[in-house]
């Protein structure tokens, strides 16, 4: 499928046939299915889905006239799976999905209904789709970065905390860019004097027991990897790295 056969998001706007378009003819219901990895009161992605529901209005999108979206939390594995499974069957419009443990679970799920992501580290490398210019398959989105980029947070580590010898990489080693992020970081690190120890963990408790053993020898940092049920630990990492005196970049 063309990148042009799908809607295009673009973080929280969403290009959908112009209003006017329909206004000869009678308006039909679209259906939009969401799956977010998080849990149902995550303020930062509330905040987010938001924006995209105000923005679907502004384009003359409205809730129980022309518009159904149905949004499905899963913040981990097991729920992904589960919920991308019933998003499939019900076959909306289209699926935007957050990240790549809910594309990973969607393209398992179906072949045939259009999903949009506008987050994935590198979809070609993760198998989402066949190139960045020719996606192919029902999948396209957006690559939010190259995994070089990930160098750059240690630097920006060192920076706001030169002291910091040893770091801690924090990541979900499900998400197949997990291991490349942590590949960056490590290659770097020679250069700027710092031992870095992946810290592959997906439940709060897990995370918890790894950043309190961690931080027992002196001169610890933290970073956190983008994608995963780590993110939606957001909340305990900060509290744990302010517990510890653990300089962090998020």
């Amino acid at each position: 499928m063309r990148r042009r056969d799908f809607i295009s998001v673009i973080g929280s706007a969403v290009v959908w046939p112009p209003l006017a378009a329909h206004a000869q003819q009678e308006e039909r219901v679209r259906r939009i299915g969401v799956l977010l990895p998080t849990v149902k009161d995550d303020p930062a992605y509330k905040e987010w889905l938001g924006a995209f529901l105000q923005r679907l209005q502004q384009l003359g999108w409205t809730l129980g006239r022309n518009l159904e979206v149905d949004v499905r939390w899963a913040p981990h594995a097991a729920e992904t799976n589960k919920q991308a499974a019933e998003l499939a069957a019900v076959a909306p419009n289209v699926i935007l999905a957050h990240g790549a443990a809910a594309v990973a679970s969607l393209l398992e799920a179906t072949r045939t209904v259009p999903i949009v992501f506008p987050v994935i580290a590198d979809p070609v490398a993760a198998g989402y789709v066949d190139s960045l210019a020719r996606p192919g398959g029902n999948a396209t989105g957006f690559m939010i970065f190259e995994y070089s980029i990930s160098g750059k947070w240690l630097e920006l580590l060192k920076q706001i905390a030169p002291s910091v010898t040893r770091v801690g990489v924090i990541a979900d080693s499900a998400v197949p860019t997990g291991p490349a992020q942590f590949g960056a970081i490590q290659a770097a690190a020679s250069s700027l004097g710092v031992q870095v120890n992946s810290l592959y963990k997906r439940d709060g408790k897990e995370i918890e027991d790894a950043i309190t053993a961690f931080a027992r020898a002196a001169n610890g940092g933290l970073i956190v990897t983008p994608g995963g049920p780590v993110r939606g630990h957001r909340g305990l990492i900060v509290t744990l790295a302010a517990r510890y005196k653990l300089p962090a970049v998020l």
